[in-house]
């Protein structure tokens, strides 16, 4: 008698969209089920030894670079493989959803790159996965453009020799997609994101003279990196397309990561082409694994830790060295200011940071980096103009100069700032409007100036949760204590309530969210993840 057939996979509790089967072929959802078979298994596996590493954290409060794989860090003749001419130059790279205006304004935008961005700044909706796949499809076709019903305005891609190379950020490791199910199993959203768009796109990229490219969010050890690493090679050879095609670009965003760099690159080799420093989750991801470090562990508000902090600086440096050292890219962090066309001060004094910010990196050593908003492409491009030239990158600047220790990178006391009173406000402030647009389905957010995702909203609850804890005392001389958290989050959904008025508060979810902003940052158990519990309410 023959064995059954594997099962197919079902999509679920999902309202069909305009061309979705387009997306959704049965030879597409055939591979993202050959994905999930082979791999979700061993996600599995890595998702429990976080919380083992995280409980050894809590025991021990410190972390060191790992003796078992002190070969790899000690053997100076392995490197990368080399970059393919499309991400040879990566001095400036914006960052995104895959929205249709969205998709066009970035290609179009003068960065060298574009973060198209299925994680962070995008809310997992059905709509948003599925037709930000087709966006990006349309995109490498050029069948995509877009009419603002708002303004009239049209926008249509630019010769291809001026478009920006997509990198594309599937899900984290951590985040299923509920509408996709083998065995009534809900298949990794990481698998889903990169296996219809590699599925889809892989061949057709190196028509292009591209291919497809990624970024690797959430990596918390080079174990994950390996994993990535082996789903690349399964992908490759399942479609028969060559073997080192992929390049990934792995972003070192959590505390752990930070303390793997060369062995996550090492992993990779055969597919890496760079390291990025993604500052906001790396500070969420300090505060989530030392939240019961004690005093010495306690951030100030977020806005007070700059780059030039010592411990950030350790980060950055690091990376910088590591990457060139093994010939990869490194790649700086976020400007997350949105210009206004209102107040012509404000934008001077944001777009002095930005310079600031970005003269520093260069100087640095990083080969690019990253901006949320086209306008602020030139300001970075005239930055890392000025240090490269007409070099492509500085990665033969190899950064021999930087020595950090294991307790440089987590020395969070060195720093002068406390938290205050209006750092909590703050935080409050961010954490419910941020959460109240993604349970509307948007993930990249304009908030007081600044383009917020997840990652900012990851630290504004992680703060709130360990300033309490922690029994912080503000300037004012309050207390952080739930109470006065919950006080300030009344304090402002009245205040949105006041602003937007009767009706259109009451058209949002902000309610839903003001709870779960409390929720996430009051509970005892500390939730690993704020997206986790808030997939559960988004709705579509």
């Amino acid at each position: 008698m023959s064995a059954p057939a594997p099962s197919p996979l079902a999509i679920v509790d999902a309202e069909p969209l305009p061309r979705q089967e387009e997306v959704l072929t049965e030879e597409a959802l055939a591979f993202v089920a050959a994905l999930h078979r082979r791999f979700t298994p061993r996600r599995d596996e890595l998702l429990a030894r976080r919380a083992e590493r995280r409980a050894e954290i809590a025991r021990t409060s410190t972390l060191d670079f790992l003796p078992e794989t002190a070969a790899i860090r000690a053997d100076d003749s392995w490197r990368v493989a080399p970059s393919p001419a499309a991400l040879e130059d990566r001095r400036v790279e914006i960052t995104g959803p895959t929205d249709r205006k969205m998709t066009v304004n970035a290609l179009n935008s003068g960065a060298r790159v574009w973060l198209a961005d299925f994680e962070d700044a995008s809310a997992p909706t059905w709509e948003n996965v599925i037709l930000g796949q087709l966006n990006l499809t349309d995109a490498y076709t050029r069948r995509i453009d877009f009419t603002d019903p708002v303004s009239g305005k049209s926008y249509a891609l630019k010769d291809a020799g001026e478009l920006a190379t997509v990198v594309m950020r599937p899900r984290g490791w951590h985040l299923d997609e509920r509408h996709l199910q083998v065995d009534g199993e809900e298949v990794p959203g990481a698998l889903v994101d990169f296996g219809l768009y590699f599925f889809h796109n892989a061949r057709r990229l190196l028509d292009l003279g591209k291919g497809p490219y990624f970024y690797l969010p959430k990596t918390e050890s080079h174990l994950e990196a390996r994993l990535w690493n082996d789903v690349f090679v399964f992908a490759q050879d399942h479609l028969g397309i060559p073997q080192g095609t992929i390049r990934a670009t792995v972003l070192i965003e959590t505390i752990t990561a930070a303390y793997e760099m060369e062995e996550i690159l090492y992993e990779l080799r055969d597919h890496a082409s760079g390291l990025n420093a993604g500052r906001w989750d790396y500070l969420f991801s300090i505060v989530k694994n030392f939240r019961d470090g004690g005093t010495r562990f306690v951030l100030p508000d977020r806005n007070a830790v700059t780059m030039t902090a010592p411990f950030m600086r350790a980060y950055t440096e690091l990376l910088v060295r590591t990457c060139h050292k093994r010939g990869a890219h490194a790649i700086g962090g976020m400007a997350a200011f949105i210009p206004s066309r209102r107040d012509a001060e404000v934008n001077k004094v944001a777009f002095e940071k930005v310079r600031a910010d970005k003269d520093r990196e260069a100087n640095d050593g990083f080969d690019g980096s990253w901006v949320a908003h086209p306008d602020l492409v030139p300001i970075a491009l005239e930055s890392f103009d000025r240090v490269l030239g007409e070099r492509p990158n500085q990665k033969d600047r190899l950064r021999e100069d930087v020595h950090v220790e294991a307790a440089d990178l987590i020395a969070v006391d060195s720093l002068d700032a406390k938290p205050t009173y209006a750092g909590l406000v703050n935080a409050v402030q961010v954490g419910i409007r941020y959460i109240e647009a993604w349970l509307r389905g948007l993930g990249a957010v304009a908030i007081f100036n600044l383009m917020e995702d997840a990652a900012t909203a990851e630290i504004s609850r992680s703060q709130i949760w360990q300033w309490i804890n922690a029994g912080v005392e503000f300037e004012n001389g309050l207390k952080a204590t739930p109470e006065l958290a919950r006080e300030v989050a009344a304090d402002e959904l009245a205040n949105i309530r006041a602003e937007l008025g009767e009706e259109a508060f009451a058209a949002g979810h902000w309610q839903q969210a003001h709870d779960l902003l409390l929720e996430v940052a009051l509970d005892e158990d500390y939730a690993d993840f704020l997206t986790l519990p808030a997939y559960r309410l988004l709705r579509g």
